[in-house]
């Protein structure tokens, strides 16, 4: 082999040496530049991700502020109505203090009221005495009630009242007991508001007329038999309204 062979063969194994040094370099290169690039695709996953969670946070925070808005707004609200309710509480209180007052005073009154209408009932005309008696005698029974309140007491009282201020613009015949010449007998009771109470027996031979001055029944010696009898048929609704004659007693 000539020196000029050998030379081009060194000429020939140096470019090839050369090449491969720099197809290493090359490679080493894209390997660096392939490895940045991996890199700079994780820190972009990292950077959105990041990115979502700081807009989840970011949302989070403000429905936060929201629901804290929310929240001073419905405290304020029950402030608000905390003290409406201590202000009426205080109200009611002394409400019941009043109440308490009220009812010590006019407890007294509703005794004293039921006592002089069981006056009035055995000092008036003596009509219906059992029903009247009983009434009073009710009212005495439910002032000892503790299921009862006041104001149901007082209003019975005040009924009791008013039946009785009744008696005197009404007209009533009813059937009662009664002695006569030392027997009982039933008879009608004819009343007159509280002008007149008048008795007739049940066969229409004897009639009485109450006298407040003497206490008693006055006996009518059979004068108005026929208008007593005339009378009670139109107390009792049997006959159409028409003048009564009836006898009144005059202190």
């Amino acid at each position: 082999m000539t020196f000029y062979h050998r030379l081009l063969m060194a000429s020939c194994a140096i470019a090839v040496s050369v090449s491969l040094a720099h197809a290493q370099k090359l490679n080493n290169v894209v390997q660096i530049a392939q490895s940045g690039t991996n890199e700079g695709v994780a820190s972009q996953g990292r950077i959105d991700q990041l990115d979502d969670e700081t807009d989840g946070l970011v949302r989070e925070y403000r429905a936060a502020l929201k629901q804290l808005a929310s929240l001073r707004e419905y405290n304020a609200q029950l402030e608000k109505l905390i003290g409406a309710q201590k202000a009426e509480m205080v109200s009611i209180r002394q409400q019941i203090e009043d109440v308490t007052n009220v009812d010590r005073s006019i407890m007294p009154l509703m005794f004293r009221m039921i006592e002089a209408l069981e006056v009035f009932v055995s000092l008036d005309v003596p009509f219906m005495l059992d029903e009247r008696k009983a009434r009073v005698a009710n009212l005495s029974a439910l002032m000892d009630r503790s299921d009862a309140n006041p104001a149901e007491k007082y209003r019975k009282i005040l009924e009791a009242y008013e039946i009785e201020n009744e008696y005197g613009r009404t007209i009533e015949a009813y059937e009662g007991e009664m002695e006569i010449d030392g027997a009982p007998r039933t008879v009608s009771f004819l009343r007159i508001g509280r002008v007149a109470l008048i008795y007739q027996t049940l066969d229409g031979a004897k009639s009485g007329v109450w006298s407040q001055d003497s206490k008693s029944f006055v006996d009518l010696d059979g004068a108005f038999n026929s208008d007593l009898r005339s009378a009670l048929r139109i107390a009792k609704q049997q006959a159409a309204p028409d003048l009564m004659v009836v006898p009144v007693t005059v202190k």
